[in-house]
């Protein structure tokens, strides 16, 4: 299959990110000498500035690690807690077990501190030089790109909700059109505060970089955001930020195709994306046609079977016990595996299993389908599938992602996320502190159900693989719940179709929304499949015929992802970079 793109080759260091200019910014800094550490929250901070619709300087940065001189691979959450005023109690009281766009589902802001302990353990530059890019997207401006401008004008009302929201994002009082400047001096003030504060600290890079975390989370931007909070009926205090540093999480390993697949871990769906490779890993997807009827039908199957653990069992396991080993069990996953009925789709989201017996269904389930965990409240006939548009499904755009492969093996990869248009901008600051408080639940019963100082369950998940314990892909997109399905696909393209990586990222999607989303409201399509229109229409009729509502997105959708992805040809001593034309993805080498 021919790609637009050429895939981007390169023997020496390799980038792809969300946005071209953000590509540039680490680019820059890995021809300067910096690493991949270096590059990769250089670019991710760009990726704030630039994607600031959809990713937030303030929001969460989820980052993967792996070293070469170890070899280790590490995780750094970069995601946010609930603050200590935030009860499950104040939502059912206050929201109807709702959790209400705007302040109220603004979590401690994780990114920053993300960012600065990646930079500290790994990297070898100041946060002044690499948040030099970003500082001059924000303060100068960048051109308007189709998505940014599509983005805030399918979200008006929520960038009508302030008057500083008004300001930054309708600064015409309209929105940004493309080819415009987009300026947004605030935030560039504010990351320039922070490397003010590490200049002045003296001393070496570390302490340097301290004092910029400090300048976040207890110096005056914190003072800022937190006064807003108290004034405006918000929950996050200083109390909530100073005590707060992003985690180190182990990560999950699975073996697929003879590769070595590392995922986050059950904090994020990133548990997810372990299962769906581990069970793919017993069924050969390659032995059947690409994205053939059959093929799309199992692997829909089998991503829906996944979504039912994600809803019955996946939550903050700092506060929830998720049966991790049990989840990726063979045996167990066997047993699930046995419920796709290759003829037939489940009509719904298929039960959850029980993961601790090695069951195929949990205790009380019957039939081939139910709606969601028990005590849910979600009605399958709620939202009809038939009711969406052909370009719909639930929105999927507040996110990024960048990877970056060095010339010492150094690889990273990073989902930076949080959008602008579901919360409010703090005045002064041009931050959007995270309301990834939206992939919580406000009611009792679920592993997500709100508690203080408890992590949302992420969608953001970036990956990588290695063989024979050398580098050999690090990949993830944007996409919300589409994500894990973006990748998955991807992953197979390469690993199953031996495709390169451009006509990977490049070939035909589909995506289920058989499952409550992550995101409030949480709403529920039982058996919709979206196809991008590319695929044959004979394939939908077939995947109809076997029981799916199937629906049809536009050729090159955004909503089906944005994957970056490099693949390491170790033997060769050739990287292979590509970036989803579906976006603003781009990708570069050297």
């Amino acid at each position: 299959m021919p790609a637009h793109r050429p895939t981007v080759m390169a023997t020496r260091h390799a980038i792809s990110a969300g946005h071209y200019l953000a590509a540039e910014a680490g680019f820059d800094i890995l021809n300067g000498g910096g690493n991949a550490i270096d590059a990769g929250v250089a670019a991710g901070l760009a990726l704030g500035v630039l994607h600031s619709d959809l990713v937030n300087v303030a929001g969460v940065a989820p980052i993967m690690i792996r070293l070469a001189k170890t070899g280790e691979v590490v995780t750094i959450d970069g995601l946010g807690t609930w603050p200590k005023a935030a009860t499950v109690d104040f939502f059912v009281r206050e929201h109807g077990g709702r959790i209400p766009e705007g302040l109220l589902r603004t979590v401690v802001p994780a990114a920053p501190s993300a960012w600065i302990t990646a930079l500290e353990r790994y990297g070898t530059l100041s946060f002044g030089a690499v948040a030099a890019a970003a500082i001059r997207f924000a303060r100068d401006g960048f051109p308007v790109y189709p998505l940014f401008a599509g983005f805030i004008a399918d979200h008006l009302a929520g960038y009508e909700r302030t008057a500083e929201n008004r300001r930054i994002y309708l600064p015409k009082g309209r929105p940004p059109e493309v080819g415009e400047k987009f300026v947004q001096s605030d935030l560039a003030a504010t990351l320039q505060y922070m490397v003010d504060q590490e200049a002045a600290a003296g001393g070496d890079r570390i302490d340097g970089l301290r004092a910029a975390h400090d300048a976040f989370y207890a110096g005056d931007i914190a003072r800022t955001i937190c006064d807003y909070h108290r004034d405006n009926g918000g929950l996050l205090t200083l109390e909530d930020m100073a005590g707060f540093r992003a985690r180190f999480e182990p990560p999950l390993r699975v073996e697929f195709a003879g590769a070595e697949v590392y995922c986050c871990g059950p904090w994020s769906q990133g548990i997810s994306l372990a299962q769906i490779f581990a069970l793919l890993e017993q069924t050969n997807p390659g032995a059947m046609a690409h994205n053939s009827p059959a093929y799309i039908h199992h692997l829909t199957e089998a991503l829906k079977l996944v979504f039912a653990d994600r809803e019955r069992f996946v939550g903050d396991p700092k506060f929830v016990d998720v049966p991790v080993e049990p989840m990726l069990d063979p045996g167990y996953l066997a047993a699930r595996r046995g419920l796709i009925d290759p003829d037939r789709a489940a009509p719904g989201m298929p039960p959850a299993g029980d993961p601790e017996r090695g069951a195929a269904r949990a205790p009380g389930t019957e039939g081939p389908a139910i709606a969601a965990q028990a005590g849910s409240g979600l009605d399958p006939h709620a939202i009809r599938p038939q009711d969406i548009t052909p370009a719909g499904g639930p929105d999927s755009a507040d996110t990024s992602y960048v990877c970056v492969v060095d010339e010492d093996g150094n690889v990273f990869s990073a989902t930076p996320s949080d959008t602008s248009a579901d919360t409010e901008v703090i005045p002064g600051t041009g931050l959007c502190p995270s309301s990834r408080g939206s992939q919580s639940r406000g009611e009792p019963g679920f592993p997500g159900t709100v508690m203080p100082g408890k992590r949302p369950r992420l969608t953001p998940n970036p990956a990588l693989a290695l063989k024979d314990g050398k580098p050999f892909m690090a990949f993830g997109t944007p996409g919300g719940d589409v994500q894990i399905q973006a990748m998955t696909q991807v992953v197979l393209n390469v690993m199953c179709y031996g495709m390169d990586i451009q006509s990977a990222i490049e070939a035909p999607r589909f995506a289920t929304y058989s499952y409550p989303s992550s995101f409030a409201p949480n709403d529920y399509f039982p058996g919709l499949l979206l196809l991008e229109a590319r695929l044959p229409r004979e394939t939908g009729a077939a995947l109809s015929a076997r029981g799916h509502n199937a629906e049809w997105w536009p050729e090159w959708t955004w909503k089906a992802g944005g994957v970056c992805a490099i693949l390491c040809d170790a033997e060769a001593g050739i990287l292979h970079a590509g970036a989803d034309p579906r976006r603003a993805g781009y990708a570069l080498g050297y």
